[in-house]
């Protein structure tokens, strides 16, 4: 039975060949990008069945603007995967005052599936892309009055995203499943190579995984869980995404700050 699968980020790396190969099963792939002439680039390559939507996630309005189109163009939607991700950019602060790194990796992924939710059936599935780099949320650079270097942002705007994937599977605990995927360490993405210079790992390795958080049977009842490509399994996140005051406070701030860009 073929699907409908958002991926964000789809125009390079990982997004791209987990789009390829999912086109290439015959699902119906729902391509995102930030800029128009490399989406366009992507969907020829991608090839099958396949639309595409142009929005810069380090901006709210495109987010909730990007949400409403597939709103208006599907009623189903069976998978998202939030795969774009920034490590190391020019302008590391938002035109609202945030950290661009916590706004793409975590407040824009949050806001695009509560959006999406709707047209989500129960046997759906959120694929939220996290990272073995996870850290401890300082909640001021989090609303953007602290300044974090490359690696501590985005470190910690993945245990962010991890840690929301975990509380709104307790949300919606009748489905859709939620959860968070570390792809693989150093795979060869553009993000590894500009951040670490380093060619990286096959993208394949990511791809595949991808592919079976998305469709694949092991993932059917993994609902608030982790899993961690470079042991192979199911484990525990960072230890700050299990303590249930840190995961409180870092929920009360995403919130808080996308109530606001709302």
């Amino acid at each position: 039975m073929t699907k409908t699968v958002l991926i964000t980020g789809a125009t390079d790396g990982i997004g791209l060949l987990t789009a390829k190969n999912l086109a290439a099963e015959g699902h119906t792939i729902l391509l995102h990008g930030r800029n128009k002439g490399k989406l366009e680039a992507a969907a020829k390559e991608v090839g099958g069945t396949t639309q595409s939507y142009t929005a810069d996630l380090s901006r709210m309005s495109d987010v909730t603007a990007m949400a409403a189109a597939i709103r208006k163009d599907h009623t189903h939607l069976d998978v998202v995967i939030n795969n774009a991700g920034v490590l190391k950019i020019k302008d590391t602060m938002t035109t609202d005052g945030l950290d661009a790194r916590f706004m793409v990796n975590t407040f824009a992924p949050y806001v695009l599936t509560r959006a999406l939710l709707p047209i989500i059936p129960k046997d759906g599935r959120i694929v939220n892309l996290s990272s073995a780099a996870q850290a401890p949320v300082d909640l001021d650079a989090m609303h953007g009055r602290k300044q974090l270097d490359d690696m501590g942002a985005c470190a910690q705007s993945k245990l962010a995203i991890t840690i929301w994937s975990r509380e709104l599977a307790k949300e919606f605990a009748d489905g859709p499943v939620f959860v968070a995927v570390n792809p693989g360490s150093l795979l060869a993405s553009k993000m590894v190579k500009e951040g670490f210079g380093v060619a990286g790992n096959d993208l394949q390795i990511g791809a595949d995984i991808l592919r079976e958080a998305a469709l694949g049977a092991s993932f059917g009842d993994a609902t608030g869980k982790y899993f961690d490509n470079d042991s192979q399994r199911f484990a525990q996140p960072h230890p700050s995404a299990l303590d249930a005051g840190h995961s409180a406070a870092v929920m009360q701030g995403i919130k808080e700050i996308t109530n606001t860009l709302a």
